[in-house]
């Protein structure tokens, strides 16, 4: 798979979104975050990574 300028930048901004959202979660349940707030930002990771399947 070659991927153009465009859809390489459009990756990374994805893959950067991902890792935010994860390092979210990690700092969340660093602070004591609730089961609740744990399970929203776990979602947008999940949402992250779904989108990233896509590619194929």
């Amino acid at each position: 798979m070659v991927l153009s300028t465009t859809e390489l930048a459009d990756l990374q901004d994805r893959l950067f979104q991902l890792r935010c959202a994860a390092e979210d979660v990690l700092i969340a349940t660093e602070d004591g975050a609730t089961a609740d707030e744990l399970r929203v930002l776990a979602e947008r990771v999940r949402a992250g990574a779904k989108g990233l399947e896509r590619l194929r």
